[in-house]
This record gives structure tokens, C-alpha cells and sequence, in this order.
């Protein structure tokens, strides 16, 4: 039984993005609200979900690229939203759904994130796989402004990544990261003058799409796994996950491939 079928986001017209699709097996999408730093209100996180669900059920891309612009990869939640709400509104409105939606595409998704990266916005980035930051990139959780906390995974990945007392200080104080700050605490990985971002972003993306598709896959679904089980669970389903790739016209092309010194070709089965 066939899938349901995902129009090409390419072809889309979207209201708050900007998507294309790369040579290479890259899926590309630009987060496009200029007038309001790149705000996440719910309209550009549905759009958001949509786009990359498409992209993630397109079997010829291979990893996708988001980013901003050189200002704002994405300046929070569009505070606007927020005005007046309850505890009732809040809990009645599906805002966490995309985040989910998101957080478990099988496709690899790598951030490039040039200027502020604030609230929502650092916990989209966080959401990706891998983050490859502007010297100018400002990374921060400044909920605390506004009397509220982060609510889509701040507290929790920035304490895995950066420790207790500095993700304390960043969510508590409202302290901004620096790019260089981040890469120091392993939340990125690497930092480029803003100019390059995007293209070394792509770079990343193209050479990630180049490997096989199904071990990408399952590699990253591993490493993921690492983060929310125990040491001996995660070994468990690493090697469950290794016996299974031995069942795939990819591994036996891989093999071949480097005993005849040649590239190989993947098929993705």
C-alpha cells in the first residue's frame, strides 16, 4: 500500500517561507518574516511542519537545510500570540504539535543560524540535528523576560548540551550566548564568517545526503536514542540497528563498493 502523497514544497506557495531544492539530495527551507525578525507564530510552524514532512517523505532528499537570514535565524515566539492568554488557551491550542512533528523526521536536519537565535528560535535550532552558527549568531532563552520559562524543549536540551550551571544562567538570567560560546559548549558545530553560513550549512547537508540513505537514518535515530535512555538500552538498540542494515541492498553495495575501490551507488533499499 502506497504513502500518503506530499506535494512538492518547492512548488508550494508559502506565506512565511521560502523553499527550494538543491542539487545534491538537499531540501532547503528559509524561514522569511523580515519584518519581525523571524518570529515563530503558528502560521510559520505549520507552514514549518509541512515543508519538512514533505521533504522527509521525498526519498530522493537526503538531509535539509533551515535557516533565516543573516539578522535572525528566528528571534523567538511571536510574543503577539501570547497577549491576554490563560492557562485554558494555552493548553487548548496545538502549539507543541509541530515542534513534535519536527523532532521526529527521520531526515537529518542542520541549522544555519547567522544573528539571533532567541527563545523558540534556539529551541528550533536545538531541534535540528546538527547547527553551523554566523560569527554573529546571539544564542539565548530570554523567556524569563516575559515571566514565563521556554516551553518547547529549552530547559531540557540546553541543560544536556551546555551542563546545569550555565544553562541556568542562560535560561534564569537570560544570558546570550556568543557563537563562539556555543561552540566552546559543543551546541554548535562549527562557526563561519555570516557571509559563508548557509553555503557551509549546504556543504554539511551534501555530504550527509551523499551517504546511505538508510543507515543516515537509522544512524540518527541511534544517536538520538542515546540522549533519552540508559547506556545499556542505547547499546541494545545500536546493535538491534546494525544486524537489521545487513538485510539492505546498501550494505551489500558498500561492501563491494570498497573491495573494488569505487564509489558506491545507493539505492536506498
Amino acid at each position: 500500500m502506497e504513502g500518503p502523497r506530499h506535494e512538492a514544497p518547492e512548488n508550494r506557495a508559502f506565506d512565511n517561507l521560502i523553499v527550494e531544492r538543491l542539487d545534491g539530495g538537499v531540501g532547503l527551507i528559509r524561514i522569511h518574516r523580515p519584518e519581525r525578525r523571524n518570529a515563530l507564530d503558528q502560521a510559520t510552524l505549520q507552514e514549518l511542519r509541512e515543508a519538512a514532512t514533505a521533504f522527509d517523505a521525498d526519498g530522493t532528499v537526503g538531509c535539509i537545510v533551515l535557516t533565516g537570514d543573516e539578522r535572525a535565524f528566528a528571534a523567538g515566539a511571536d510574543v503577539t500570540e501570547m497577549d491576554g492568554k490563560g492557562v485554558g488557551d494555552m493548553l487548548a491550542s496545538y502549539r507543541f504539535q509541530q515542534w513534535e512533528a519536527l523532532r521526529t523526521l527521520a531526515t537529518p536536519l542542520v541549522a544555519a543560524v547567522s544573528g539571533y537565535a532567541l527563545g523558540g528560535g534556539l529551541e528550533l535550532a536545538m531541534l535540528c540535528d546538527m547547527i553551523v552558527a554566523g560569527d554573529n549568531a546571539k544564542l539565548g532563552q530570554p523567556e524569563i523576560n516575559l515571566g514565563i520559562i521556554p516551553g518547547a524543549g529549552g530547559t531540557q536540551r540546553l541543560t544536556r548540551q551546555l551542563g546545569k550551571a550555565l544553562a541556568m544562567e542562560v535560561v534564569l538570567a537570560g544570558r546570550l550566548l556568543t557563537a563562539e560560546e556555543a561552540l566552546a559548549h559543543g551546541l554548535v558545530n562549527r562557526v563561519t564568517p555570516v557571509a559563508d553560513t548557509l553555503h557551509a550549512a549546504v556543504e554539511l547537508a551534501r555530504k550527509v545526503a551523499s551517504r546511505a540513505p538508510l543507515a543516515v537514518r537509522v544512524a540518527k535515530s541511534a544517536i538520538l536514542r542515546a540522549q533519552d535512555t540508559s547506556l545499556e538500552q542505547g547499546l541494545a538498540f545500536e546493535r538491534h540497528s546494525f544486524y537489521l542494515l545487513f538485510g539492505t541492498d546498501d550494505q551489500k553495495e558498500g561492501v563491494r563498493a570498497f573491495l573494488d575501490k569505487r564509489e558506491p551507488r545507493w539505492s536506498g533499499r
